[in-house]
């Protein structure tokens, strides 16, 4: 459960850094699936399993990130080699290698992962380069995005889009602030690594549950993520 959490995270950081520098979410992409919202009181309630995740959670790993890995960065480049990693340390970069790179913080925006007034947030701060004309050119700056997610059952696929509330971009020219990039919808998490397969030895059978239904609640400063199960059994 941990490991697939981790998923999570760097879905929202990583699509949140890619839609930040493009000037926010493309039009017209809407999310599959149905919308994840909180869960019905009135509605059962069996088979579900309930894991909070709070912000001290996500700076921990983001942390840990930054200082043992070194900030993440993304390739700009549309011709790049399809086998390289999307990641990297920044420590492999050259002066100009067409990259946006997340930092731990800049202008007084400290990157991280934020739940308040009902809403998943992402303060970002990022700097970059990018070859225009044979100049290279260097840019900087900070975002805020709230997340919106949707569970499509069929594909067992959590997704997020992204909302840009306020983007800031220095030394930019408007040559390089015009790219535009399809990043929504972008995957979250894969559910279906969550599905169970259990060998009952003393009944003969095997037991098999797969998620059928997500819902979150959003508190202050930590998210609820309910998973319902559909269970199902097959004699050997």
């Amino acid at each position: 459960m941990k490991k697939n959490l981790l998923v999570l995270i760097v879905g929202l950081v990583l699509g949140a850094v890619v839609t930040a520098y493009f000037l926010g979410a493309p039009r017209g992409h809407g999310l599959p699936g149905v919308a994840v919202r909180p869960p019905d009181p009135n509605v059962e309630t069996s088979g579900t399993v309930a894991v909070t995740v709070d912000e001290k959670f996500f700076d921990s790993l983001l942390g840990t990130i930054f200082r043992q890995l070194g900030p993440p960065q993304l390739k700009l480049s549309q011709n790049q080699n399809q086998e390289q990693a999307p990641l990297q340390p920044v420590a492999f970069q050259n002066s100009c290698s067409d990259v946006l790179v997340l930092n731990p913080e800049g202008a007084n925006v400290k990157t991280g992962v934020r739940f308040t007034g009902g809403k998943i947030t992402a303060p970002l701060a990022f700097t970059g380069s990018y070859n225009v004309l044979t100049r290279c050119v260097q840019f900087k700056g900070t975002a805020r995005a709230t997340v919106d997610l949707s569970f499509d059952q069929s594909r067992q696929t959590v997704f997020g889009q992204l909302n840009m509330e306020d983007v800031r971009l220095d030394d930019v020219p408007p040559l390089v602030s015009s790219f535009a990039e399809k990043v929504n919808p972008f995957e979250v998490l894969q559910v279906s690594q969550l599905a169970l397969s259990l060998n009952i030895q003393a009944s003969g059978g095997l037991l098999k549950a797969r998620i059928k239904d997500v819902h979150d609640e959003i508190q202050e400063g930590a998210v609820k993520l309910y998973l319902t199960y559909d269970f199902s059994a097959e004699k050997k």
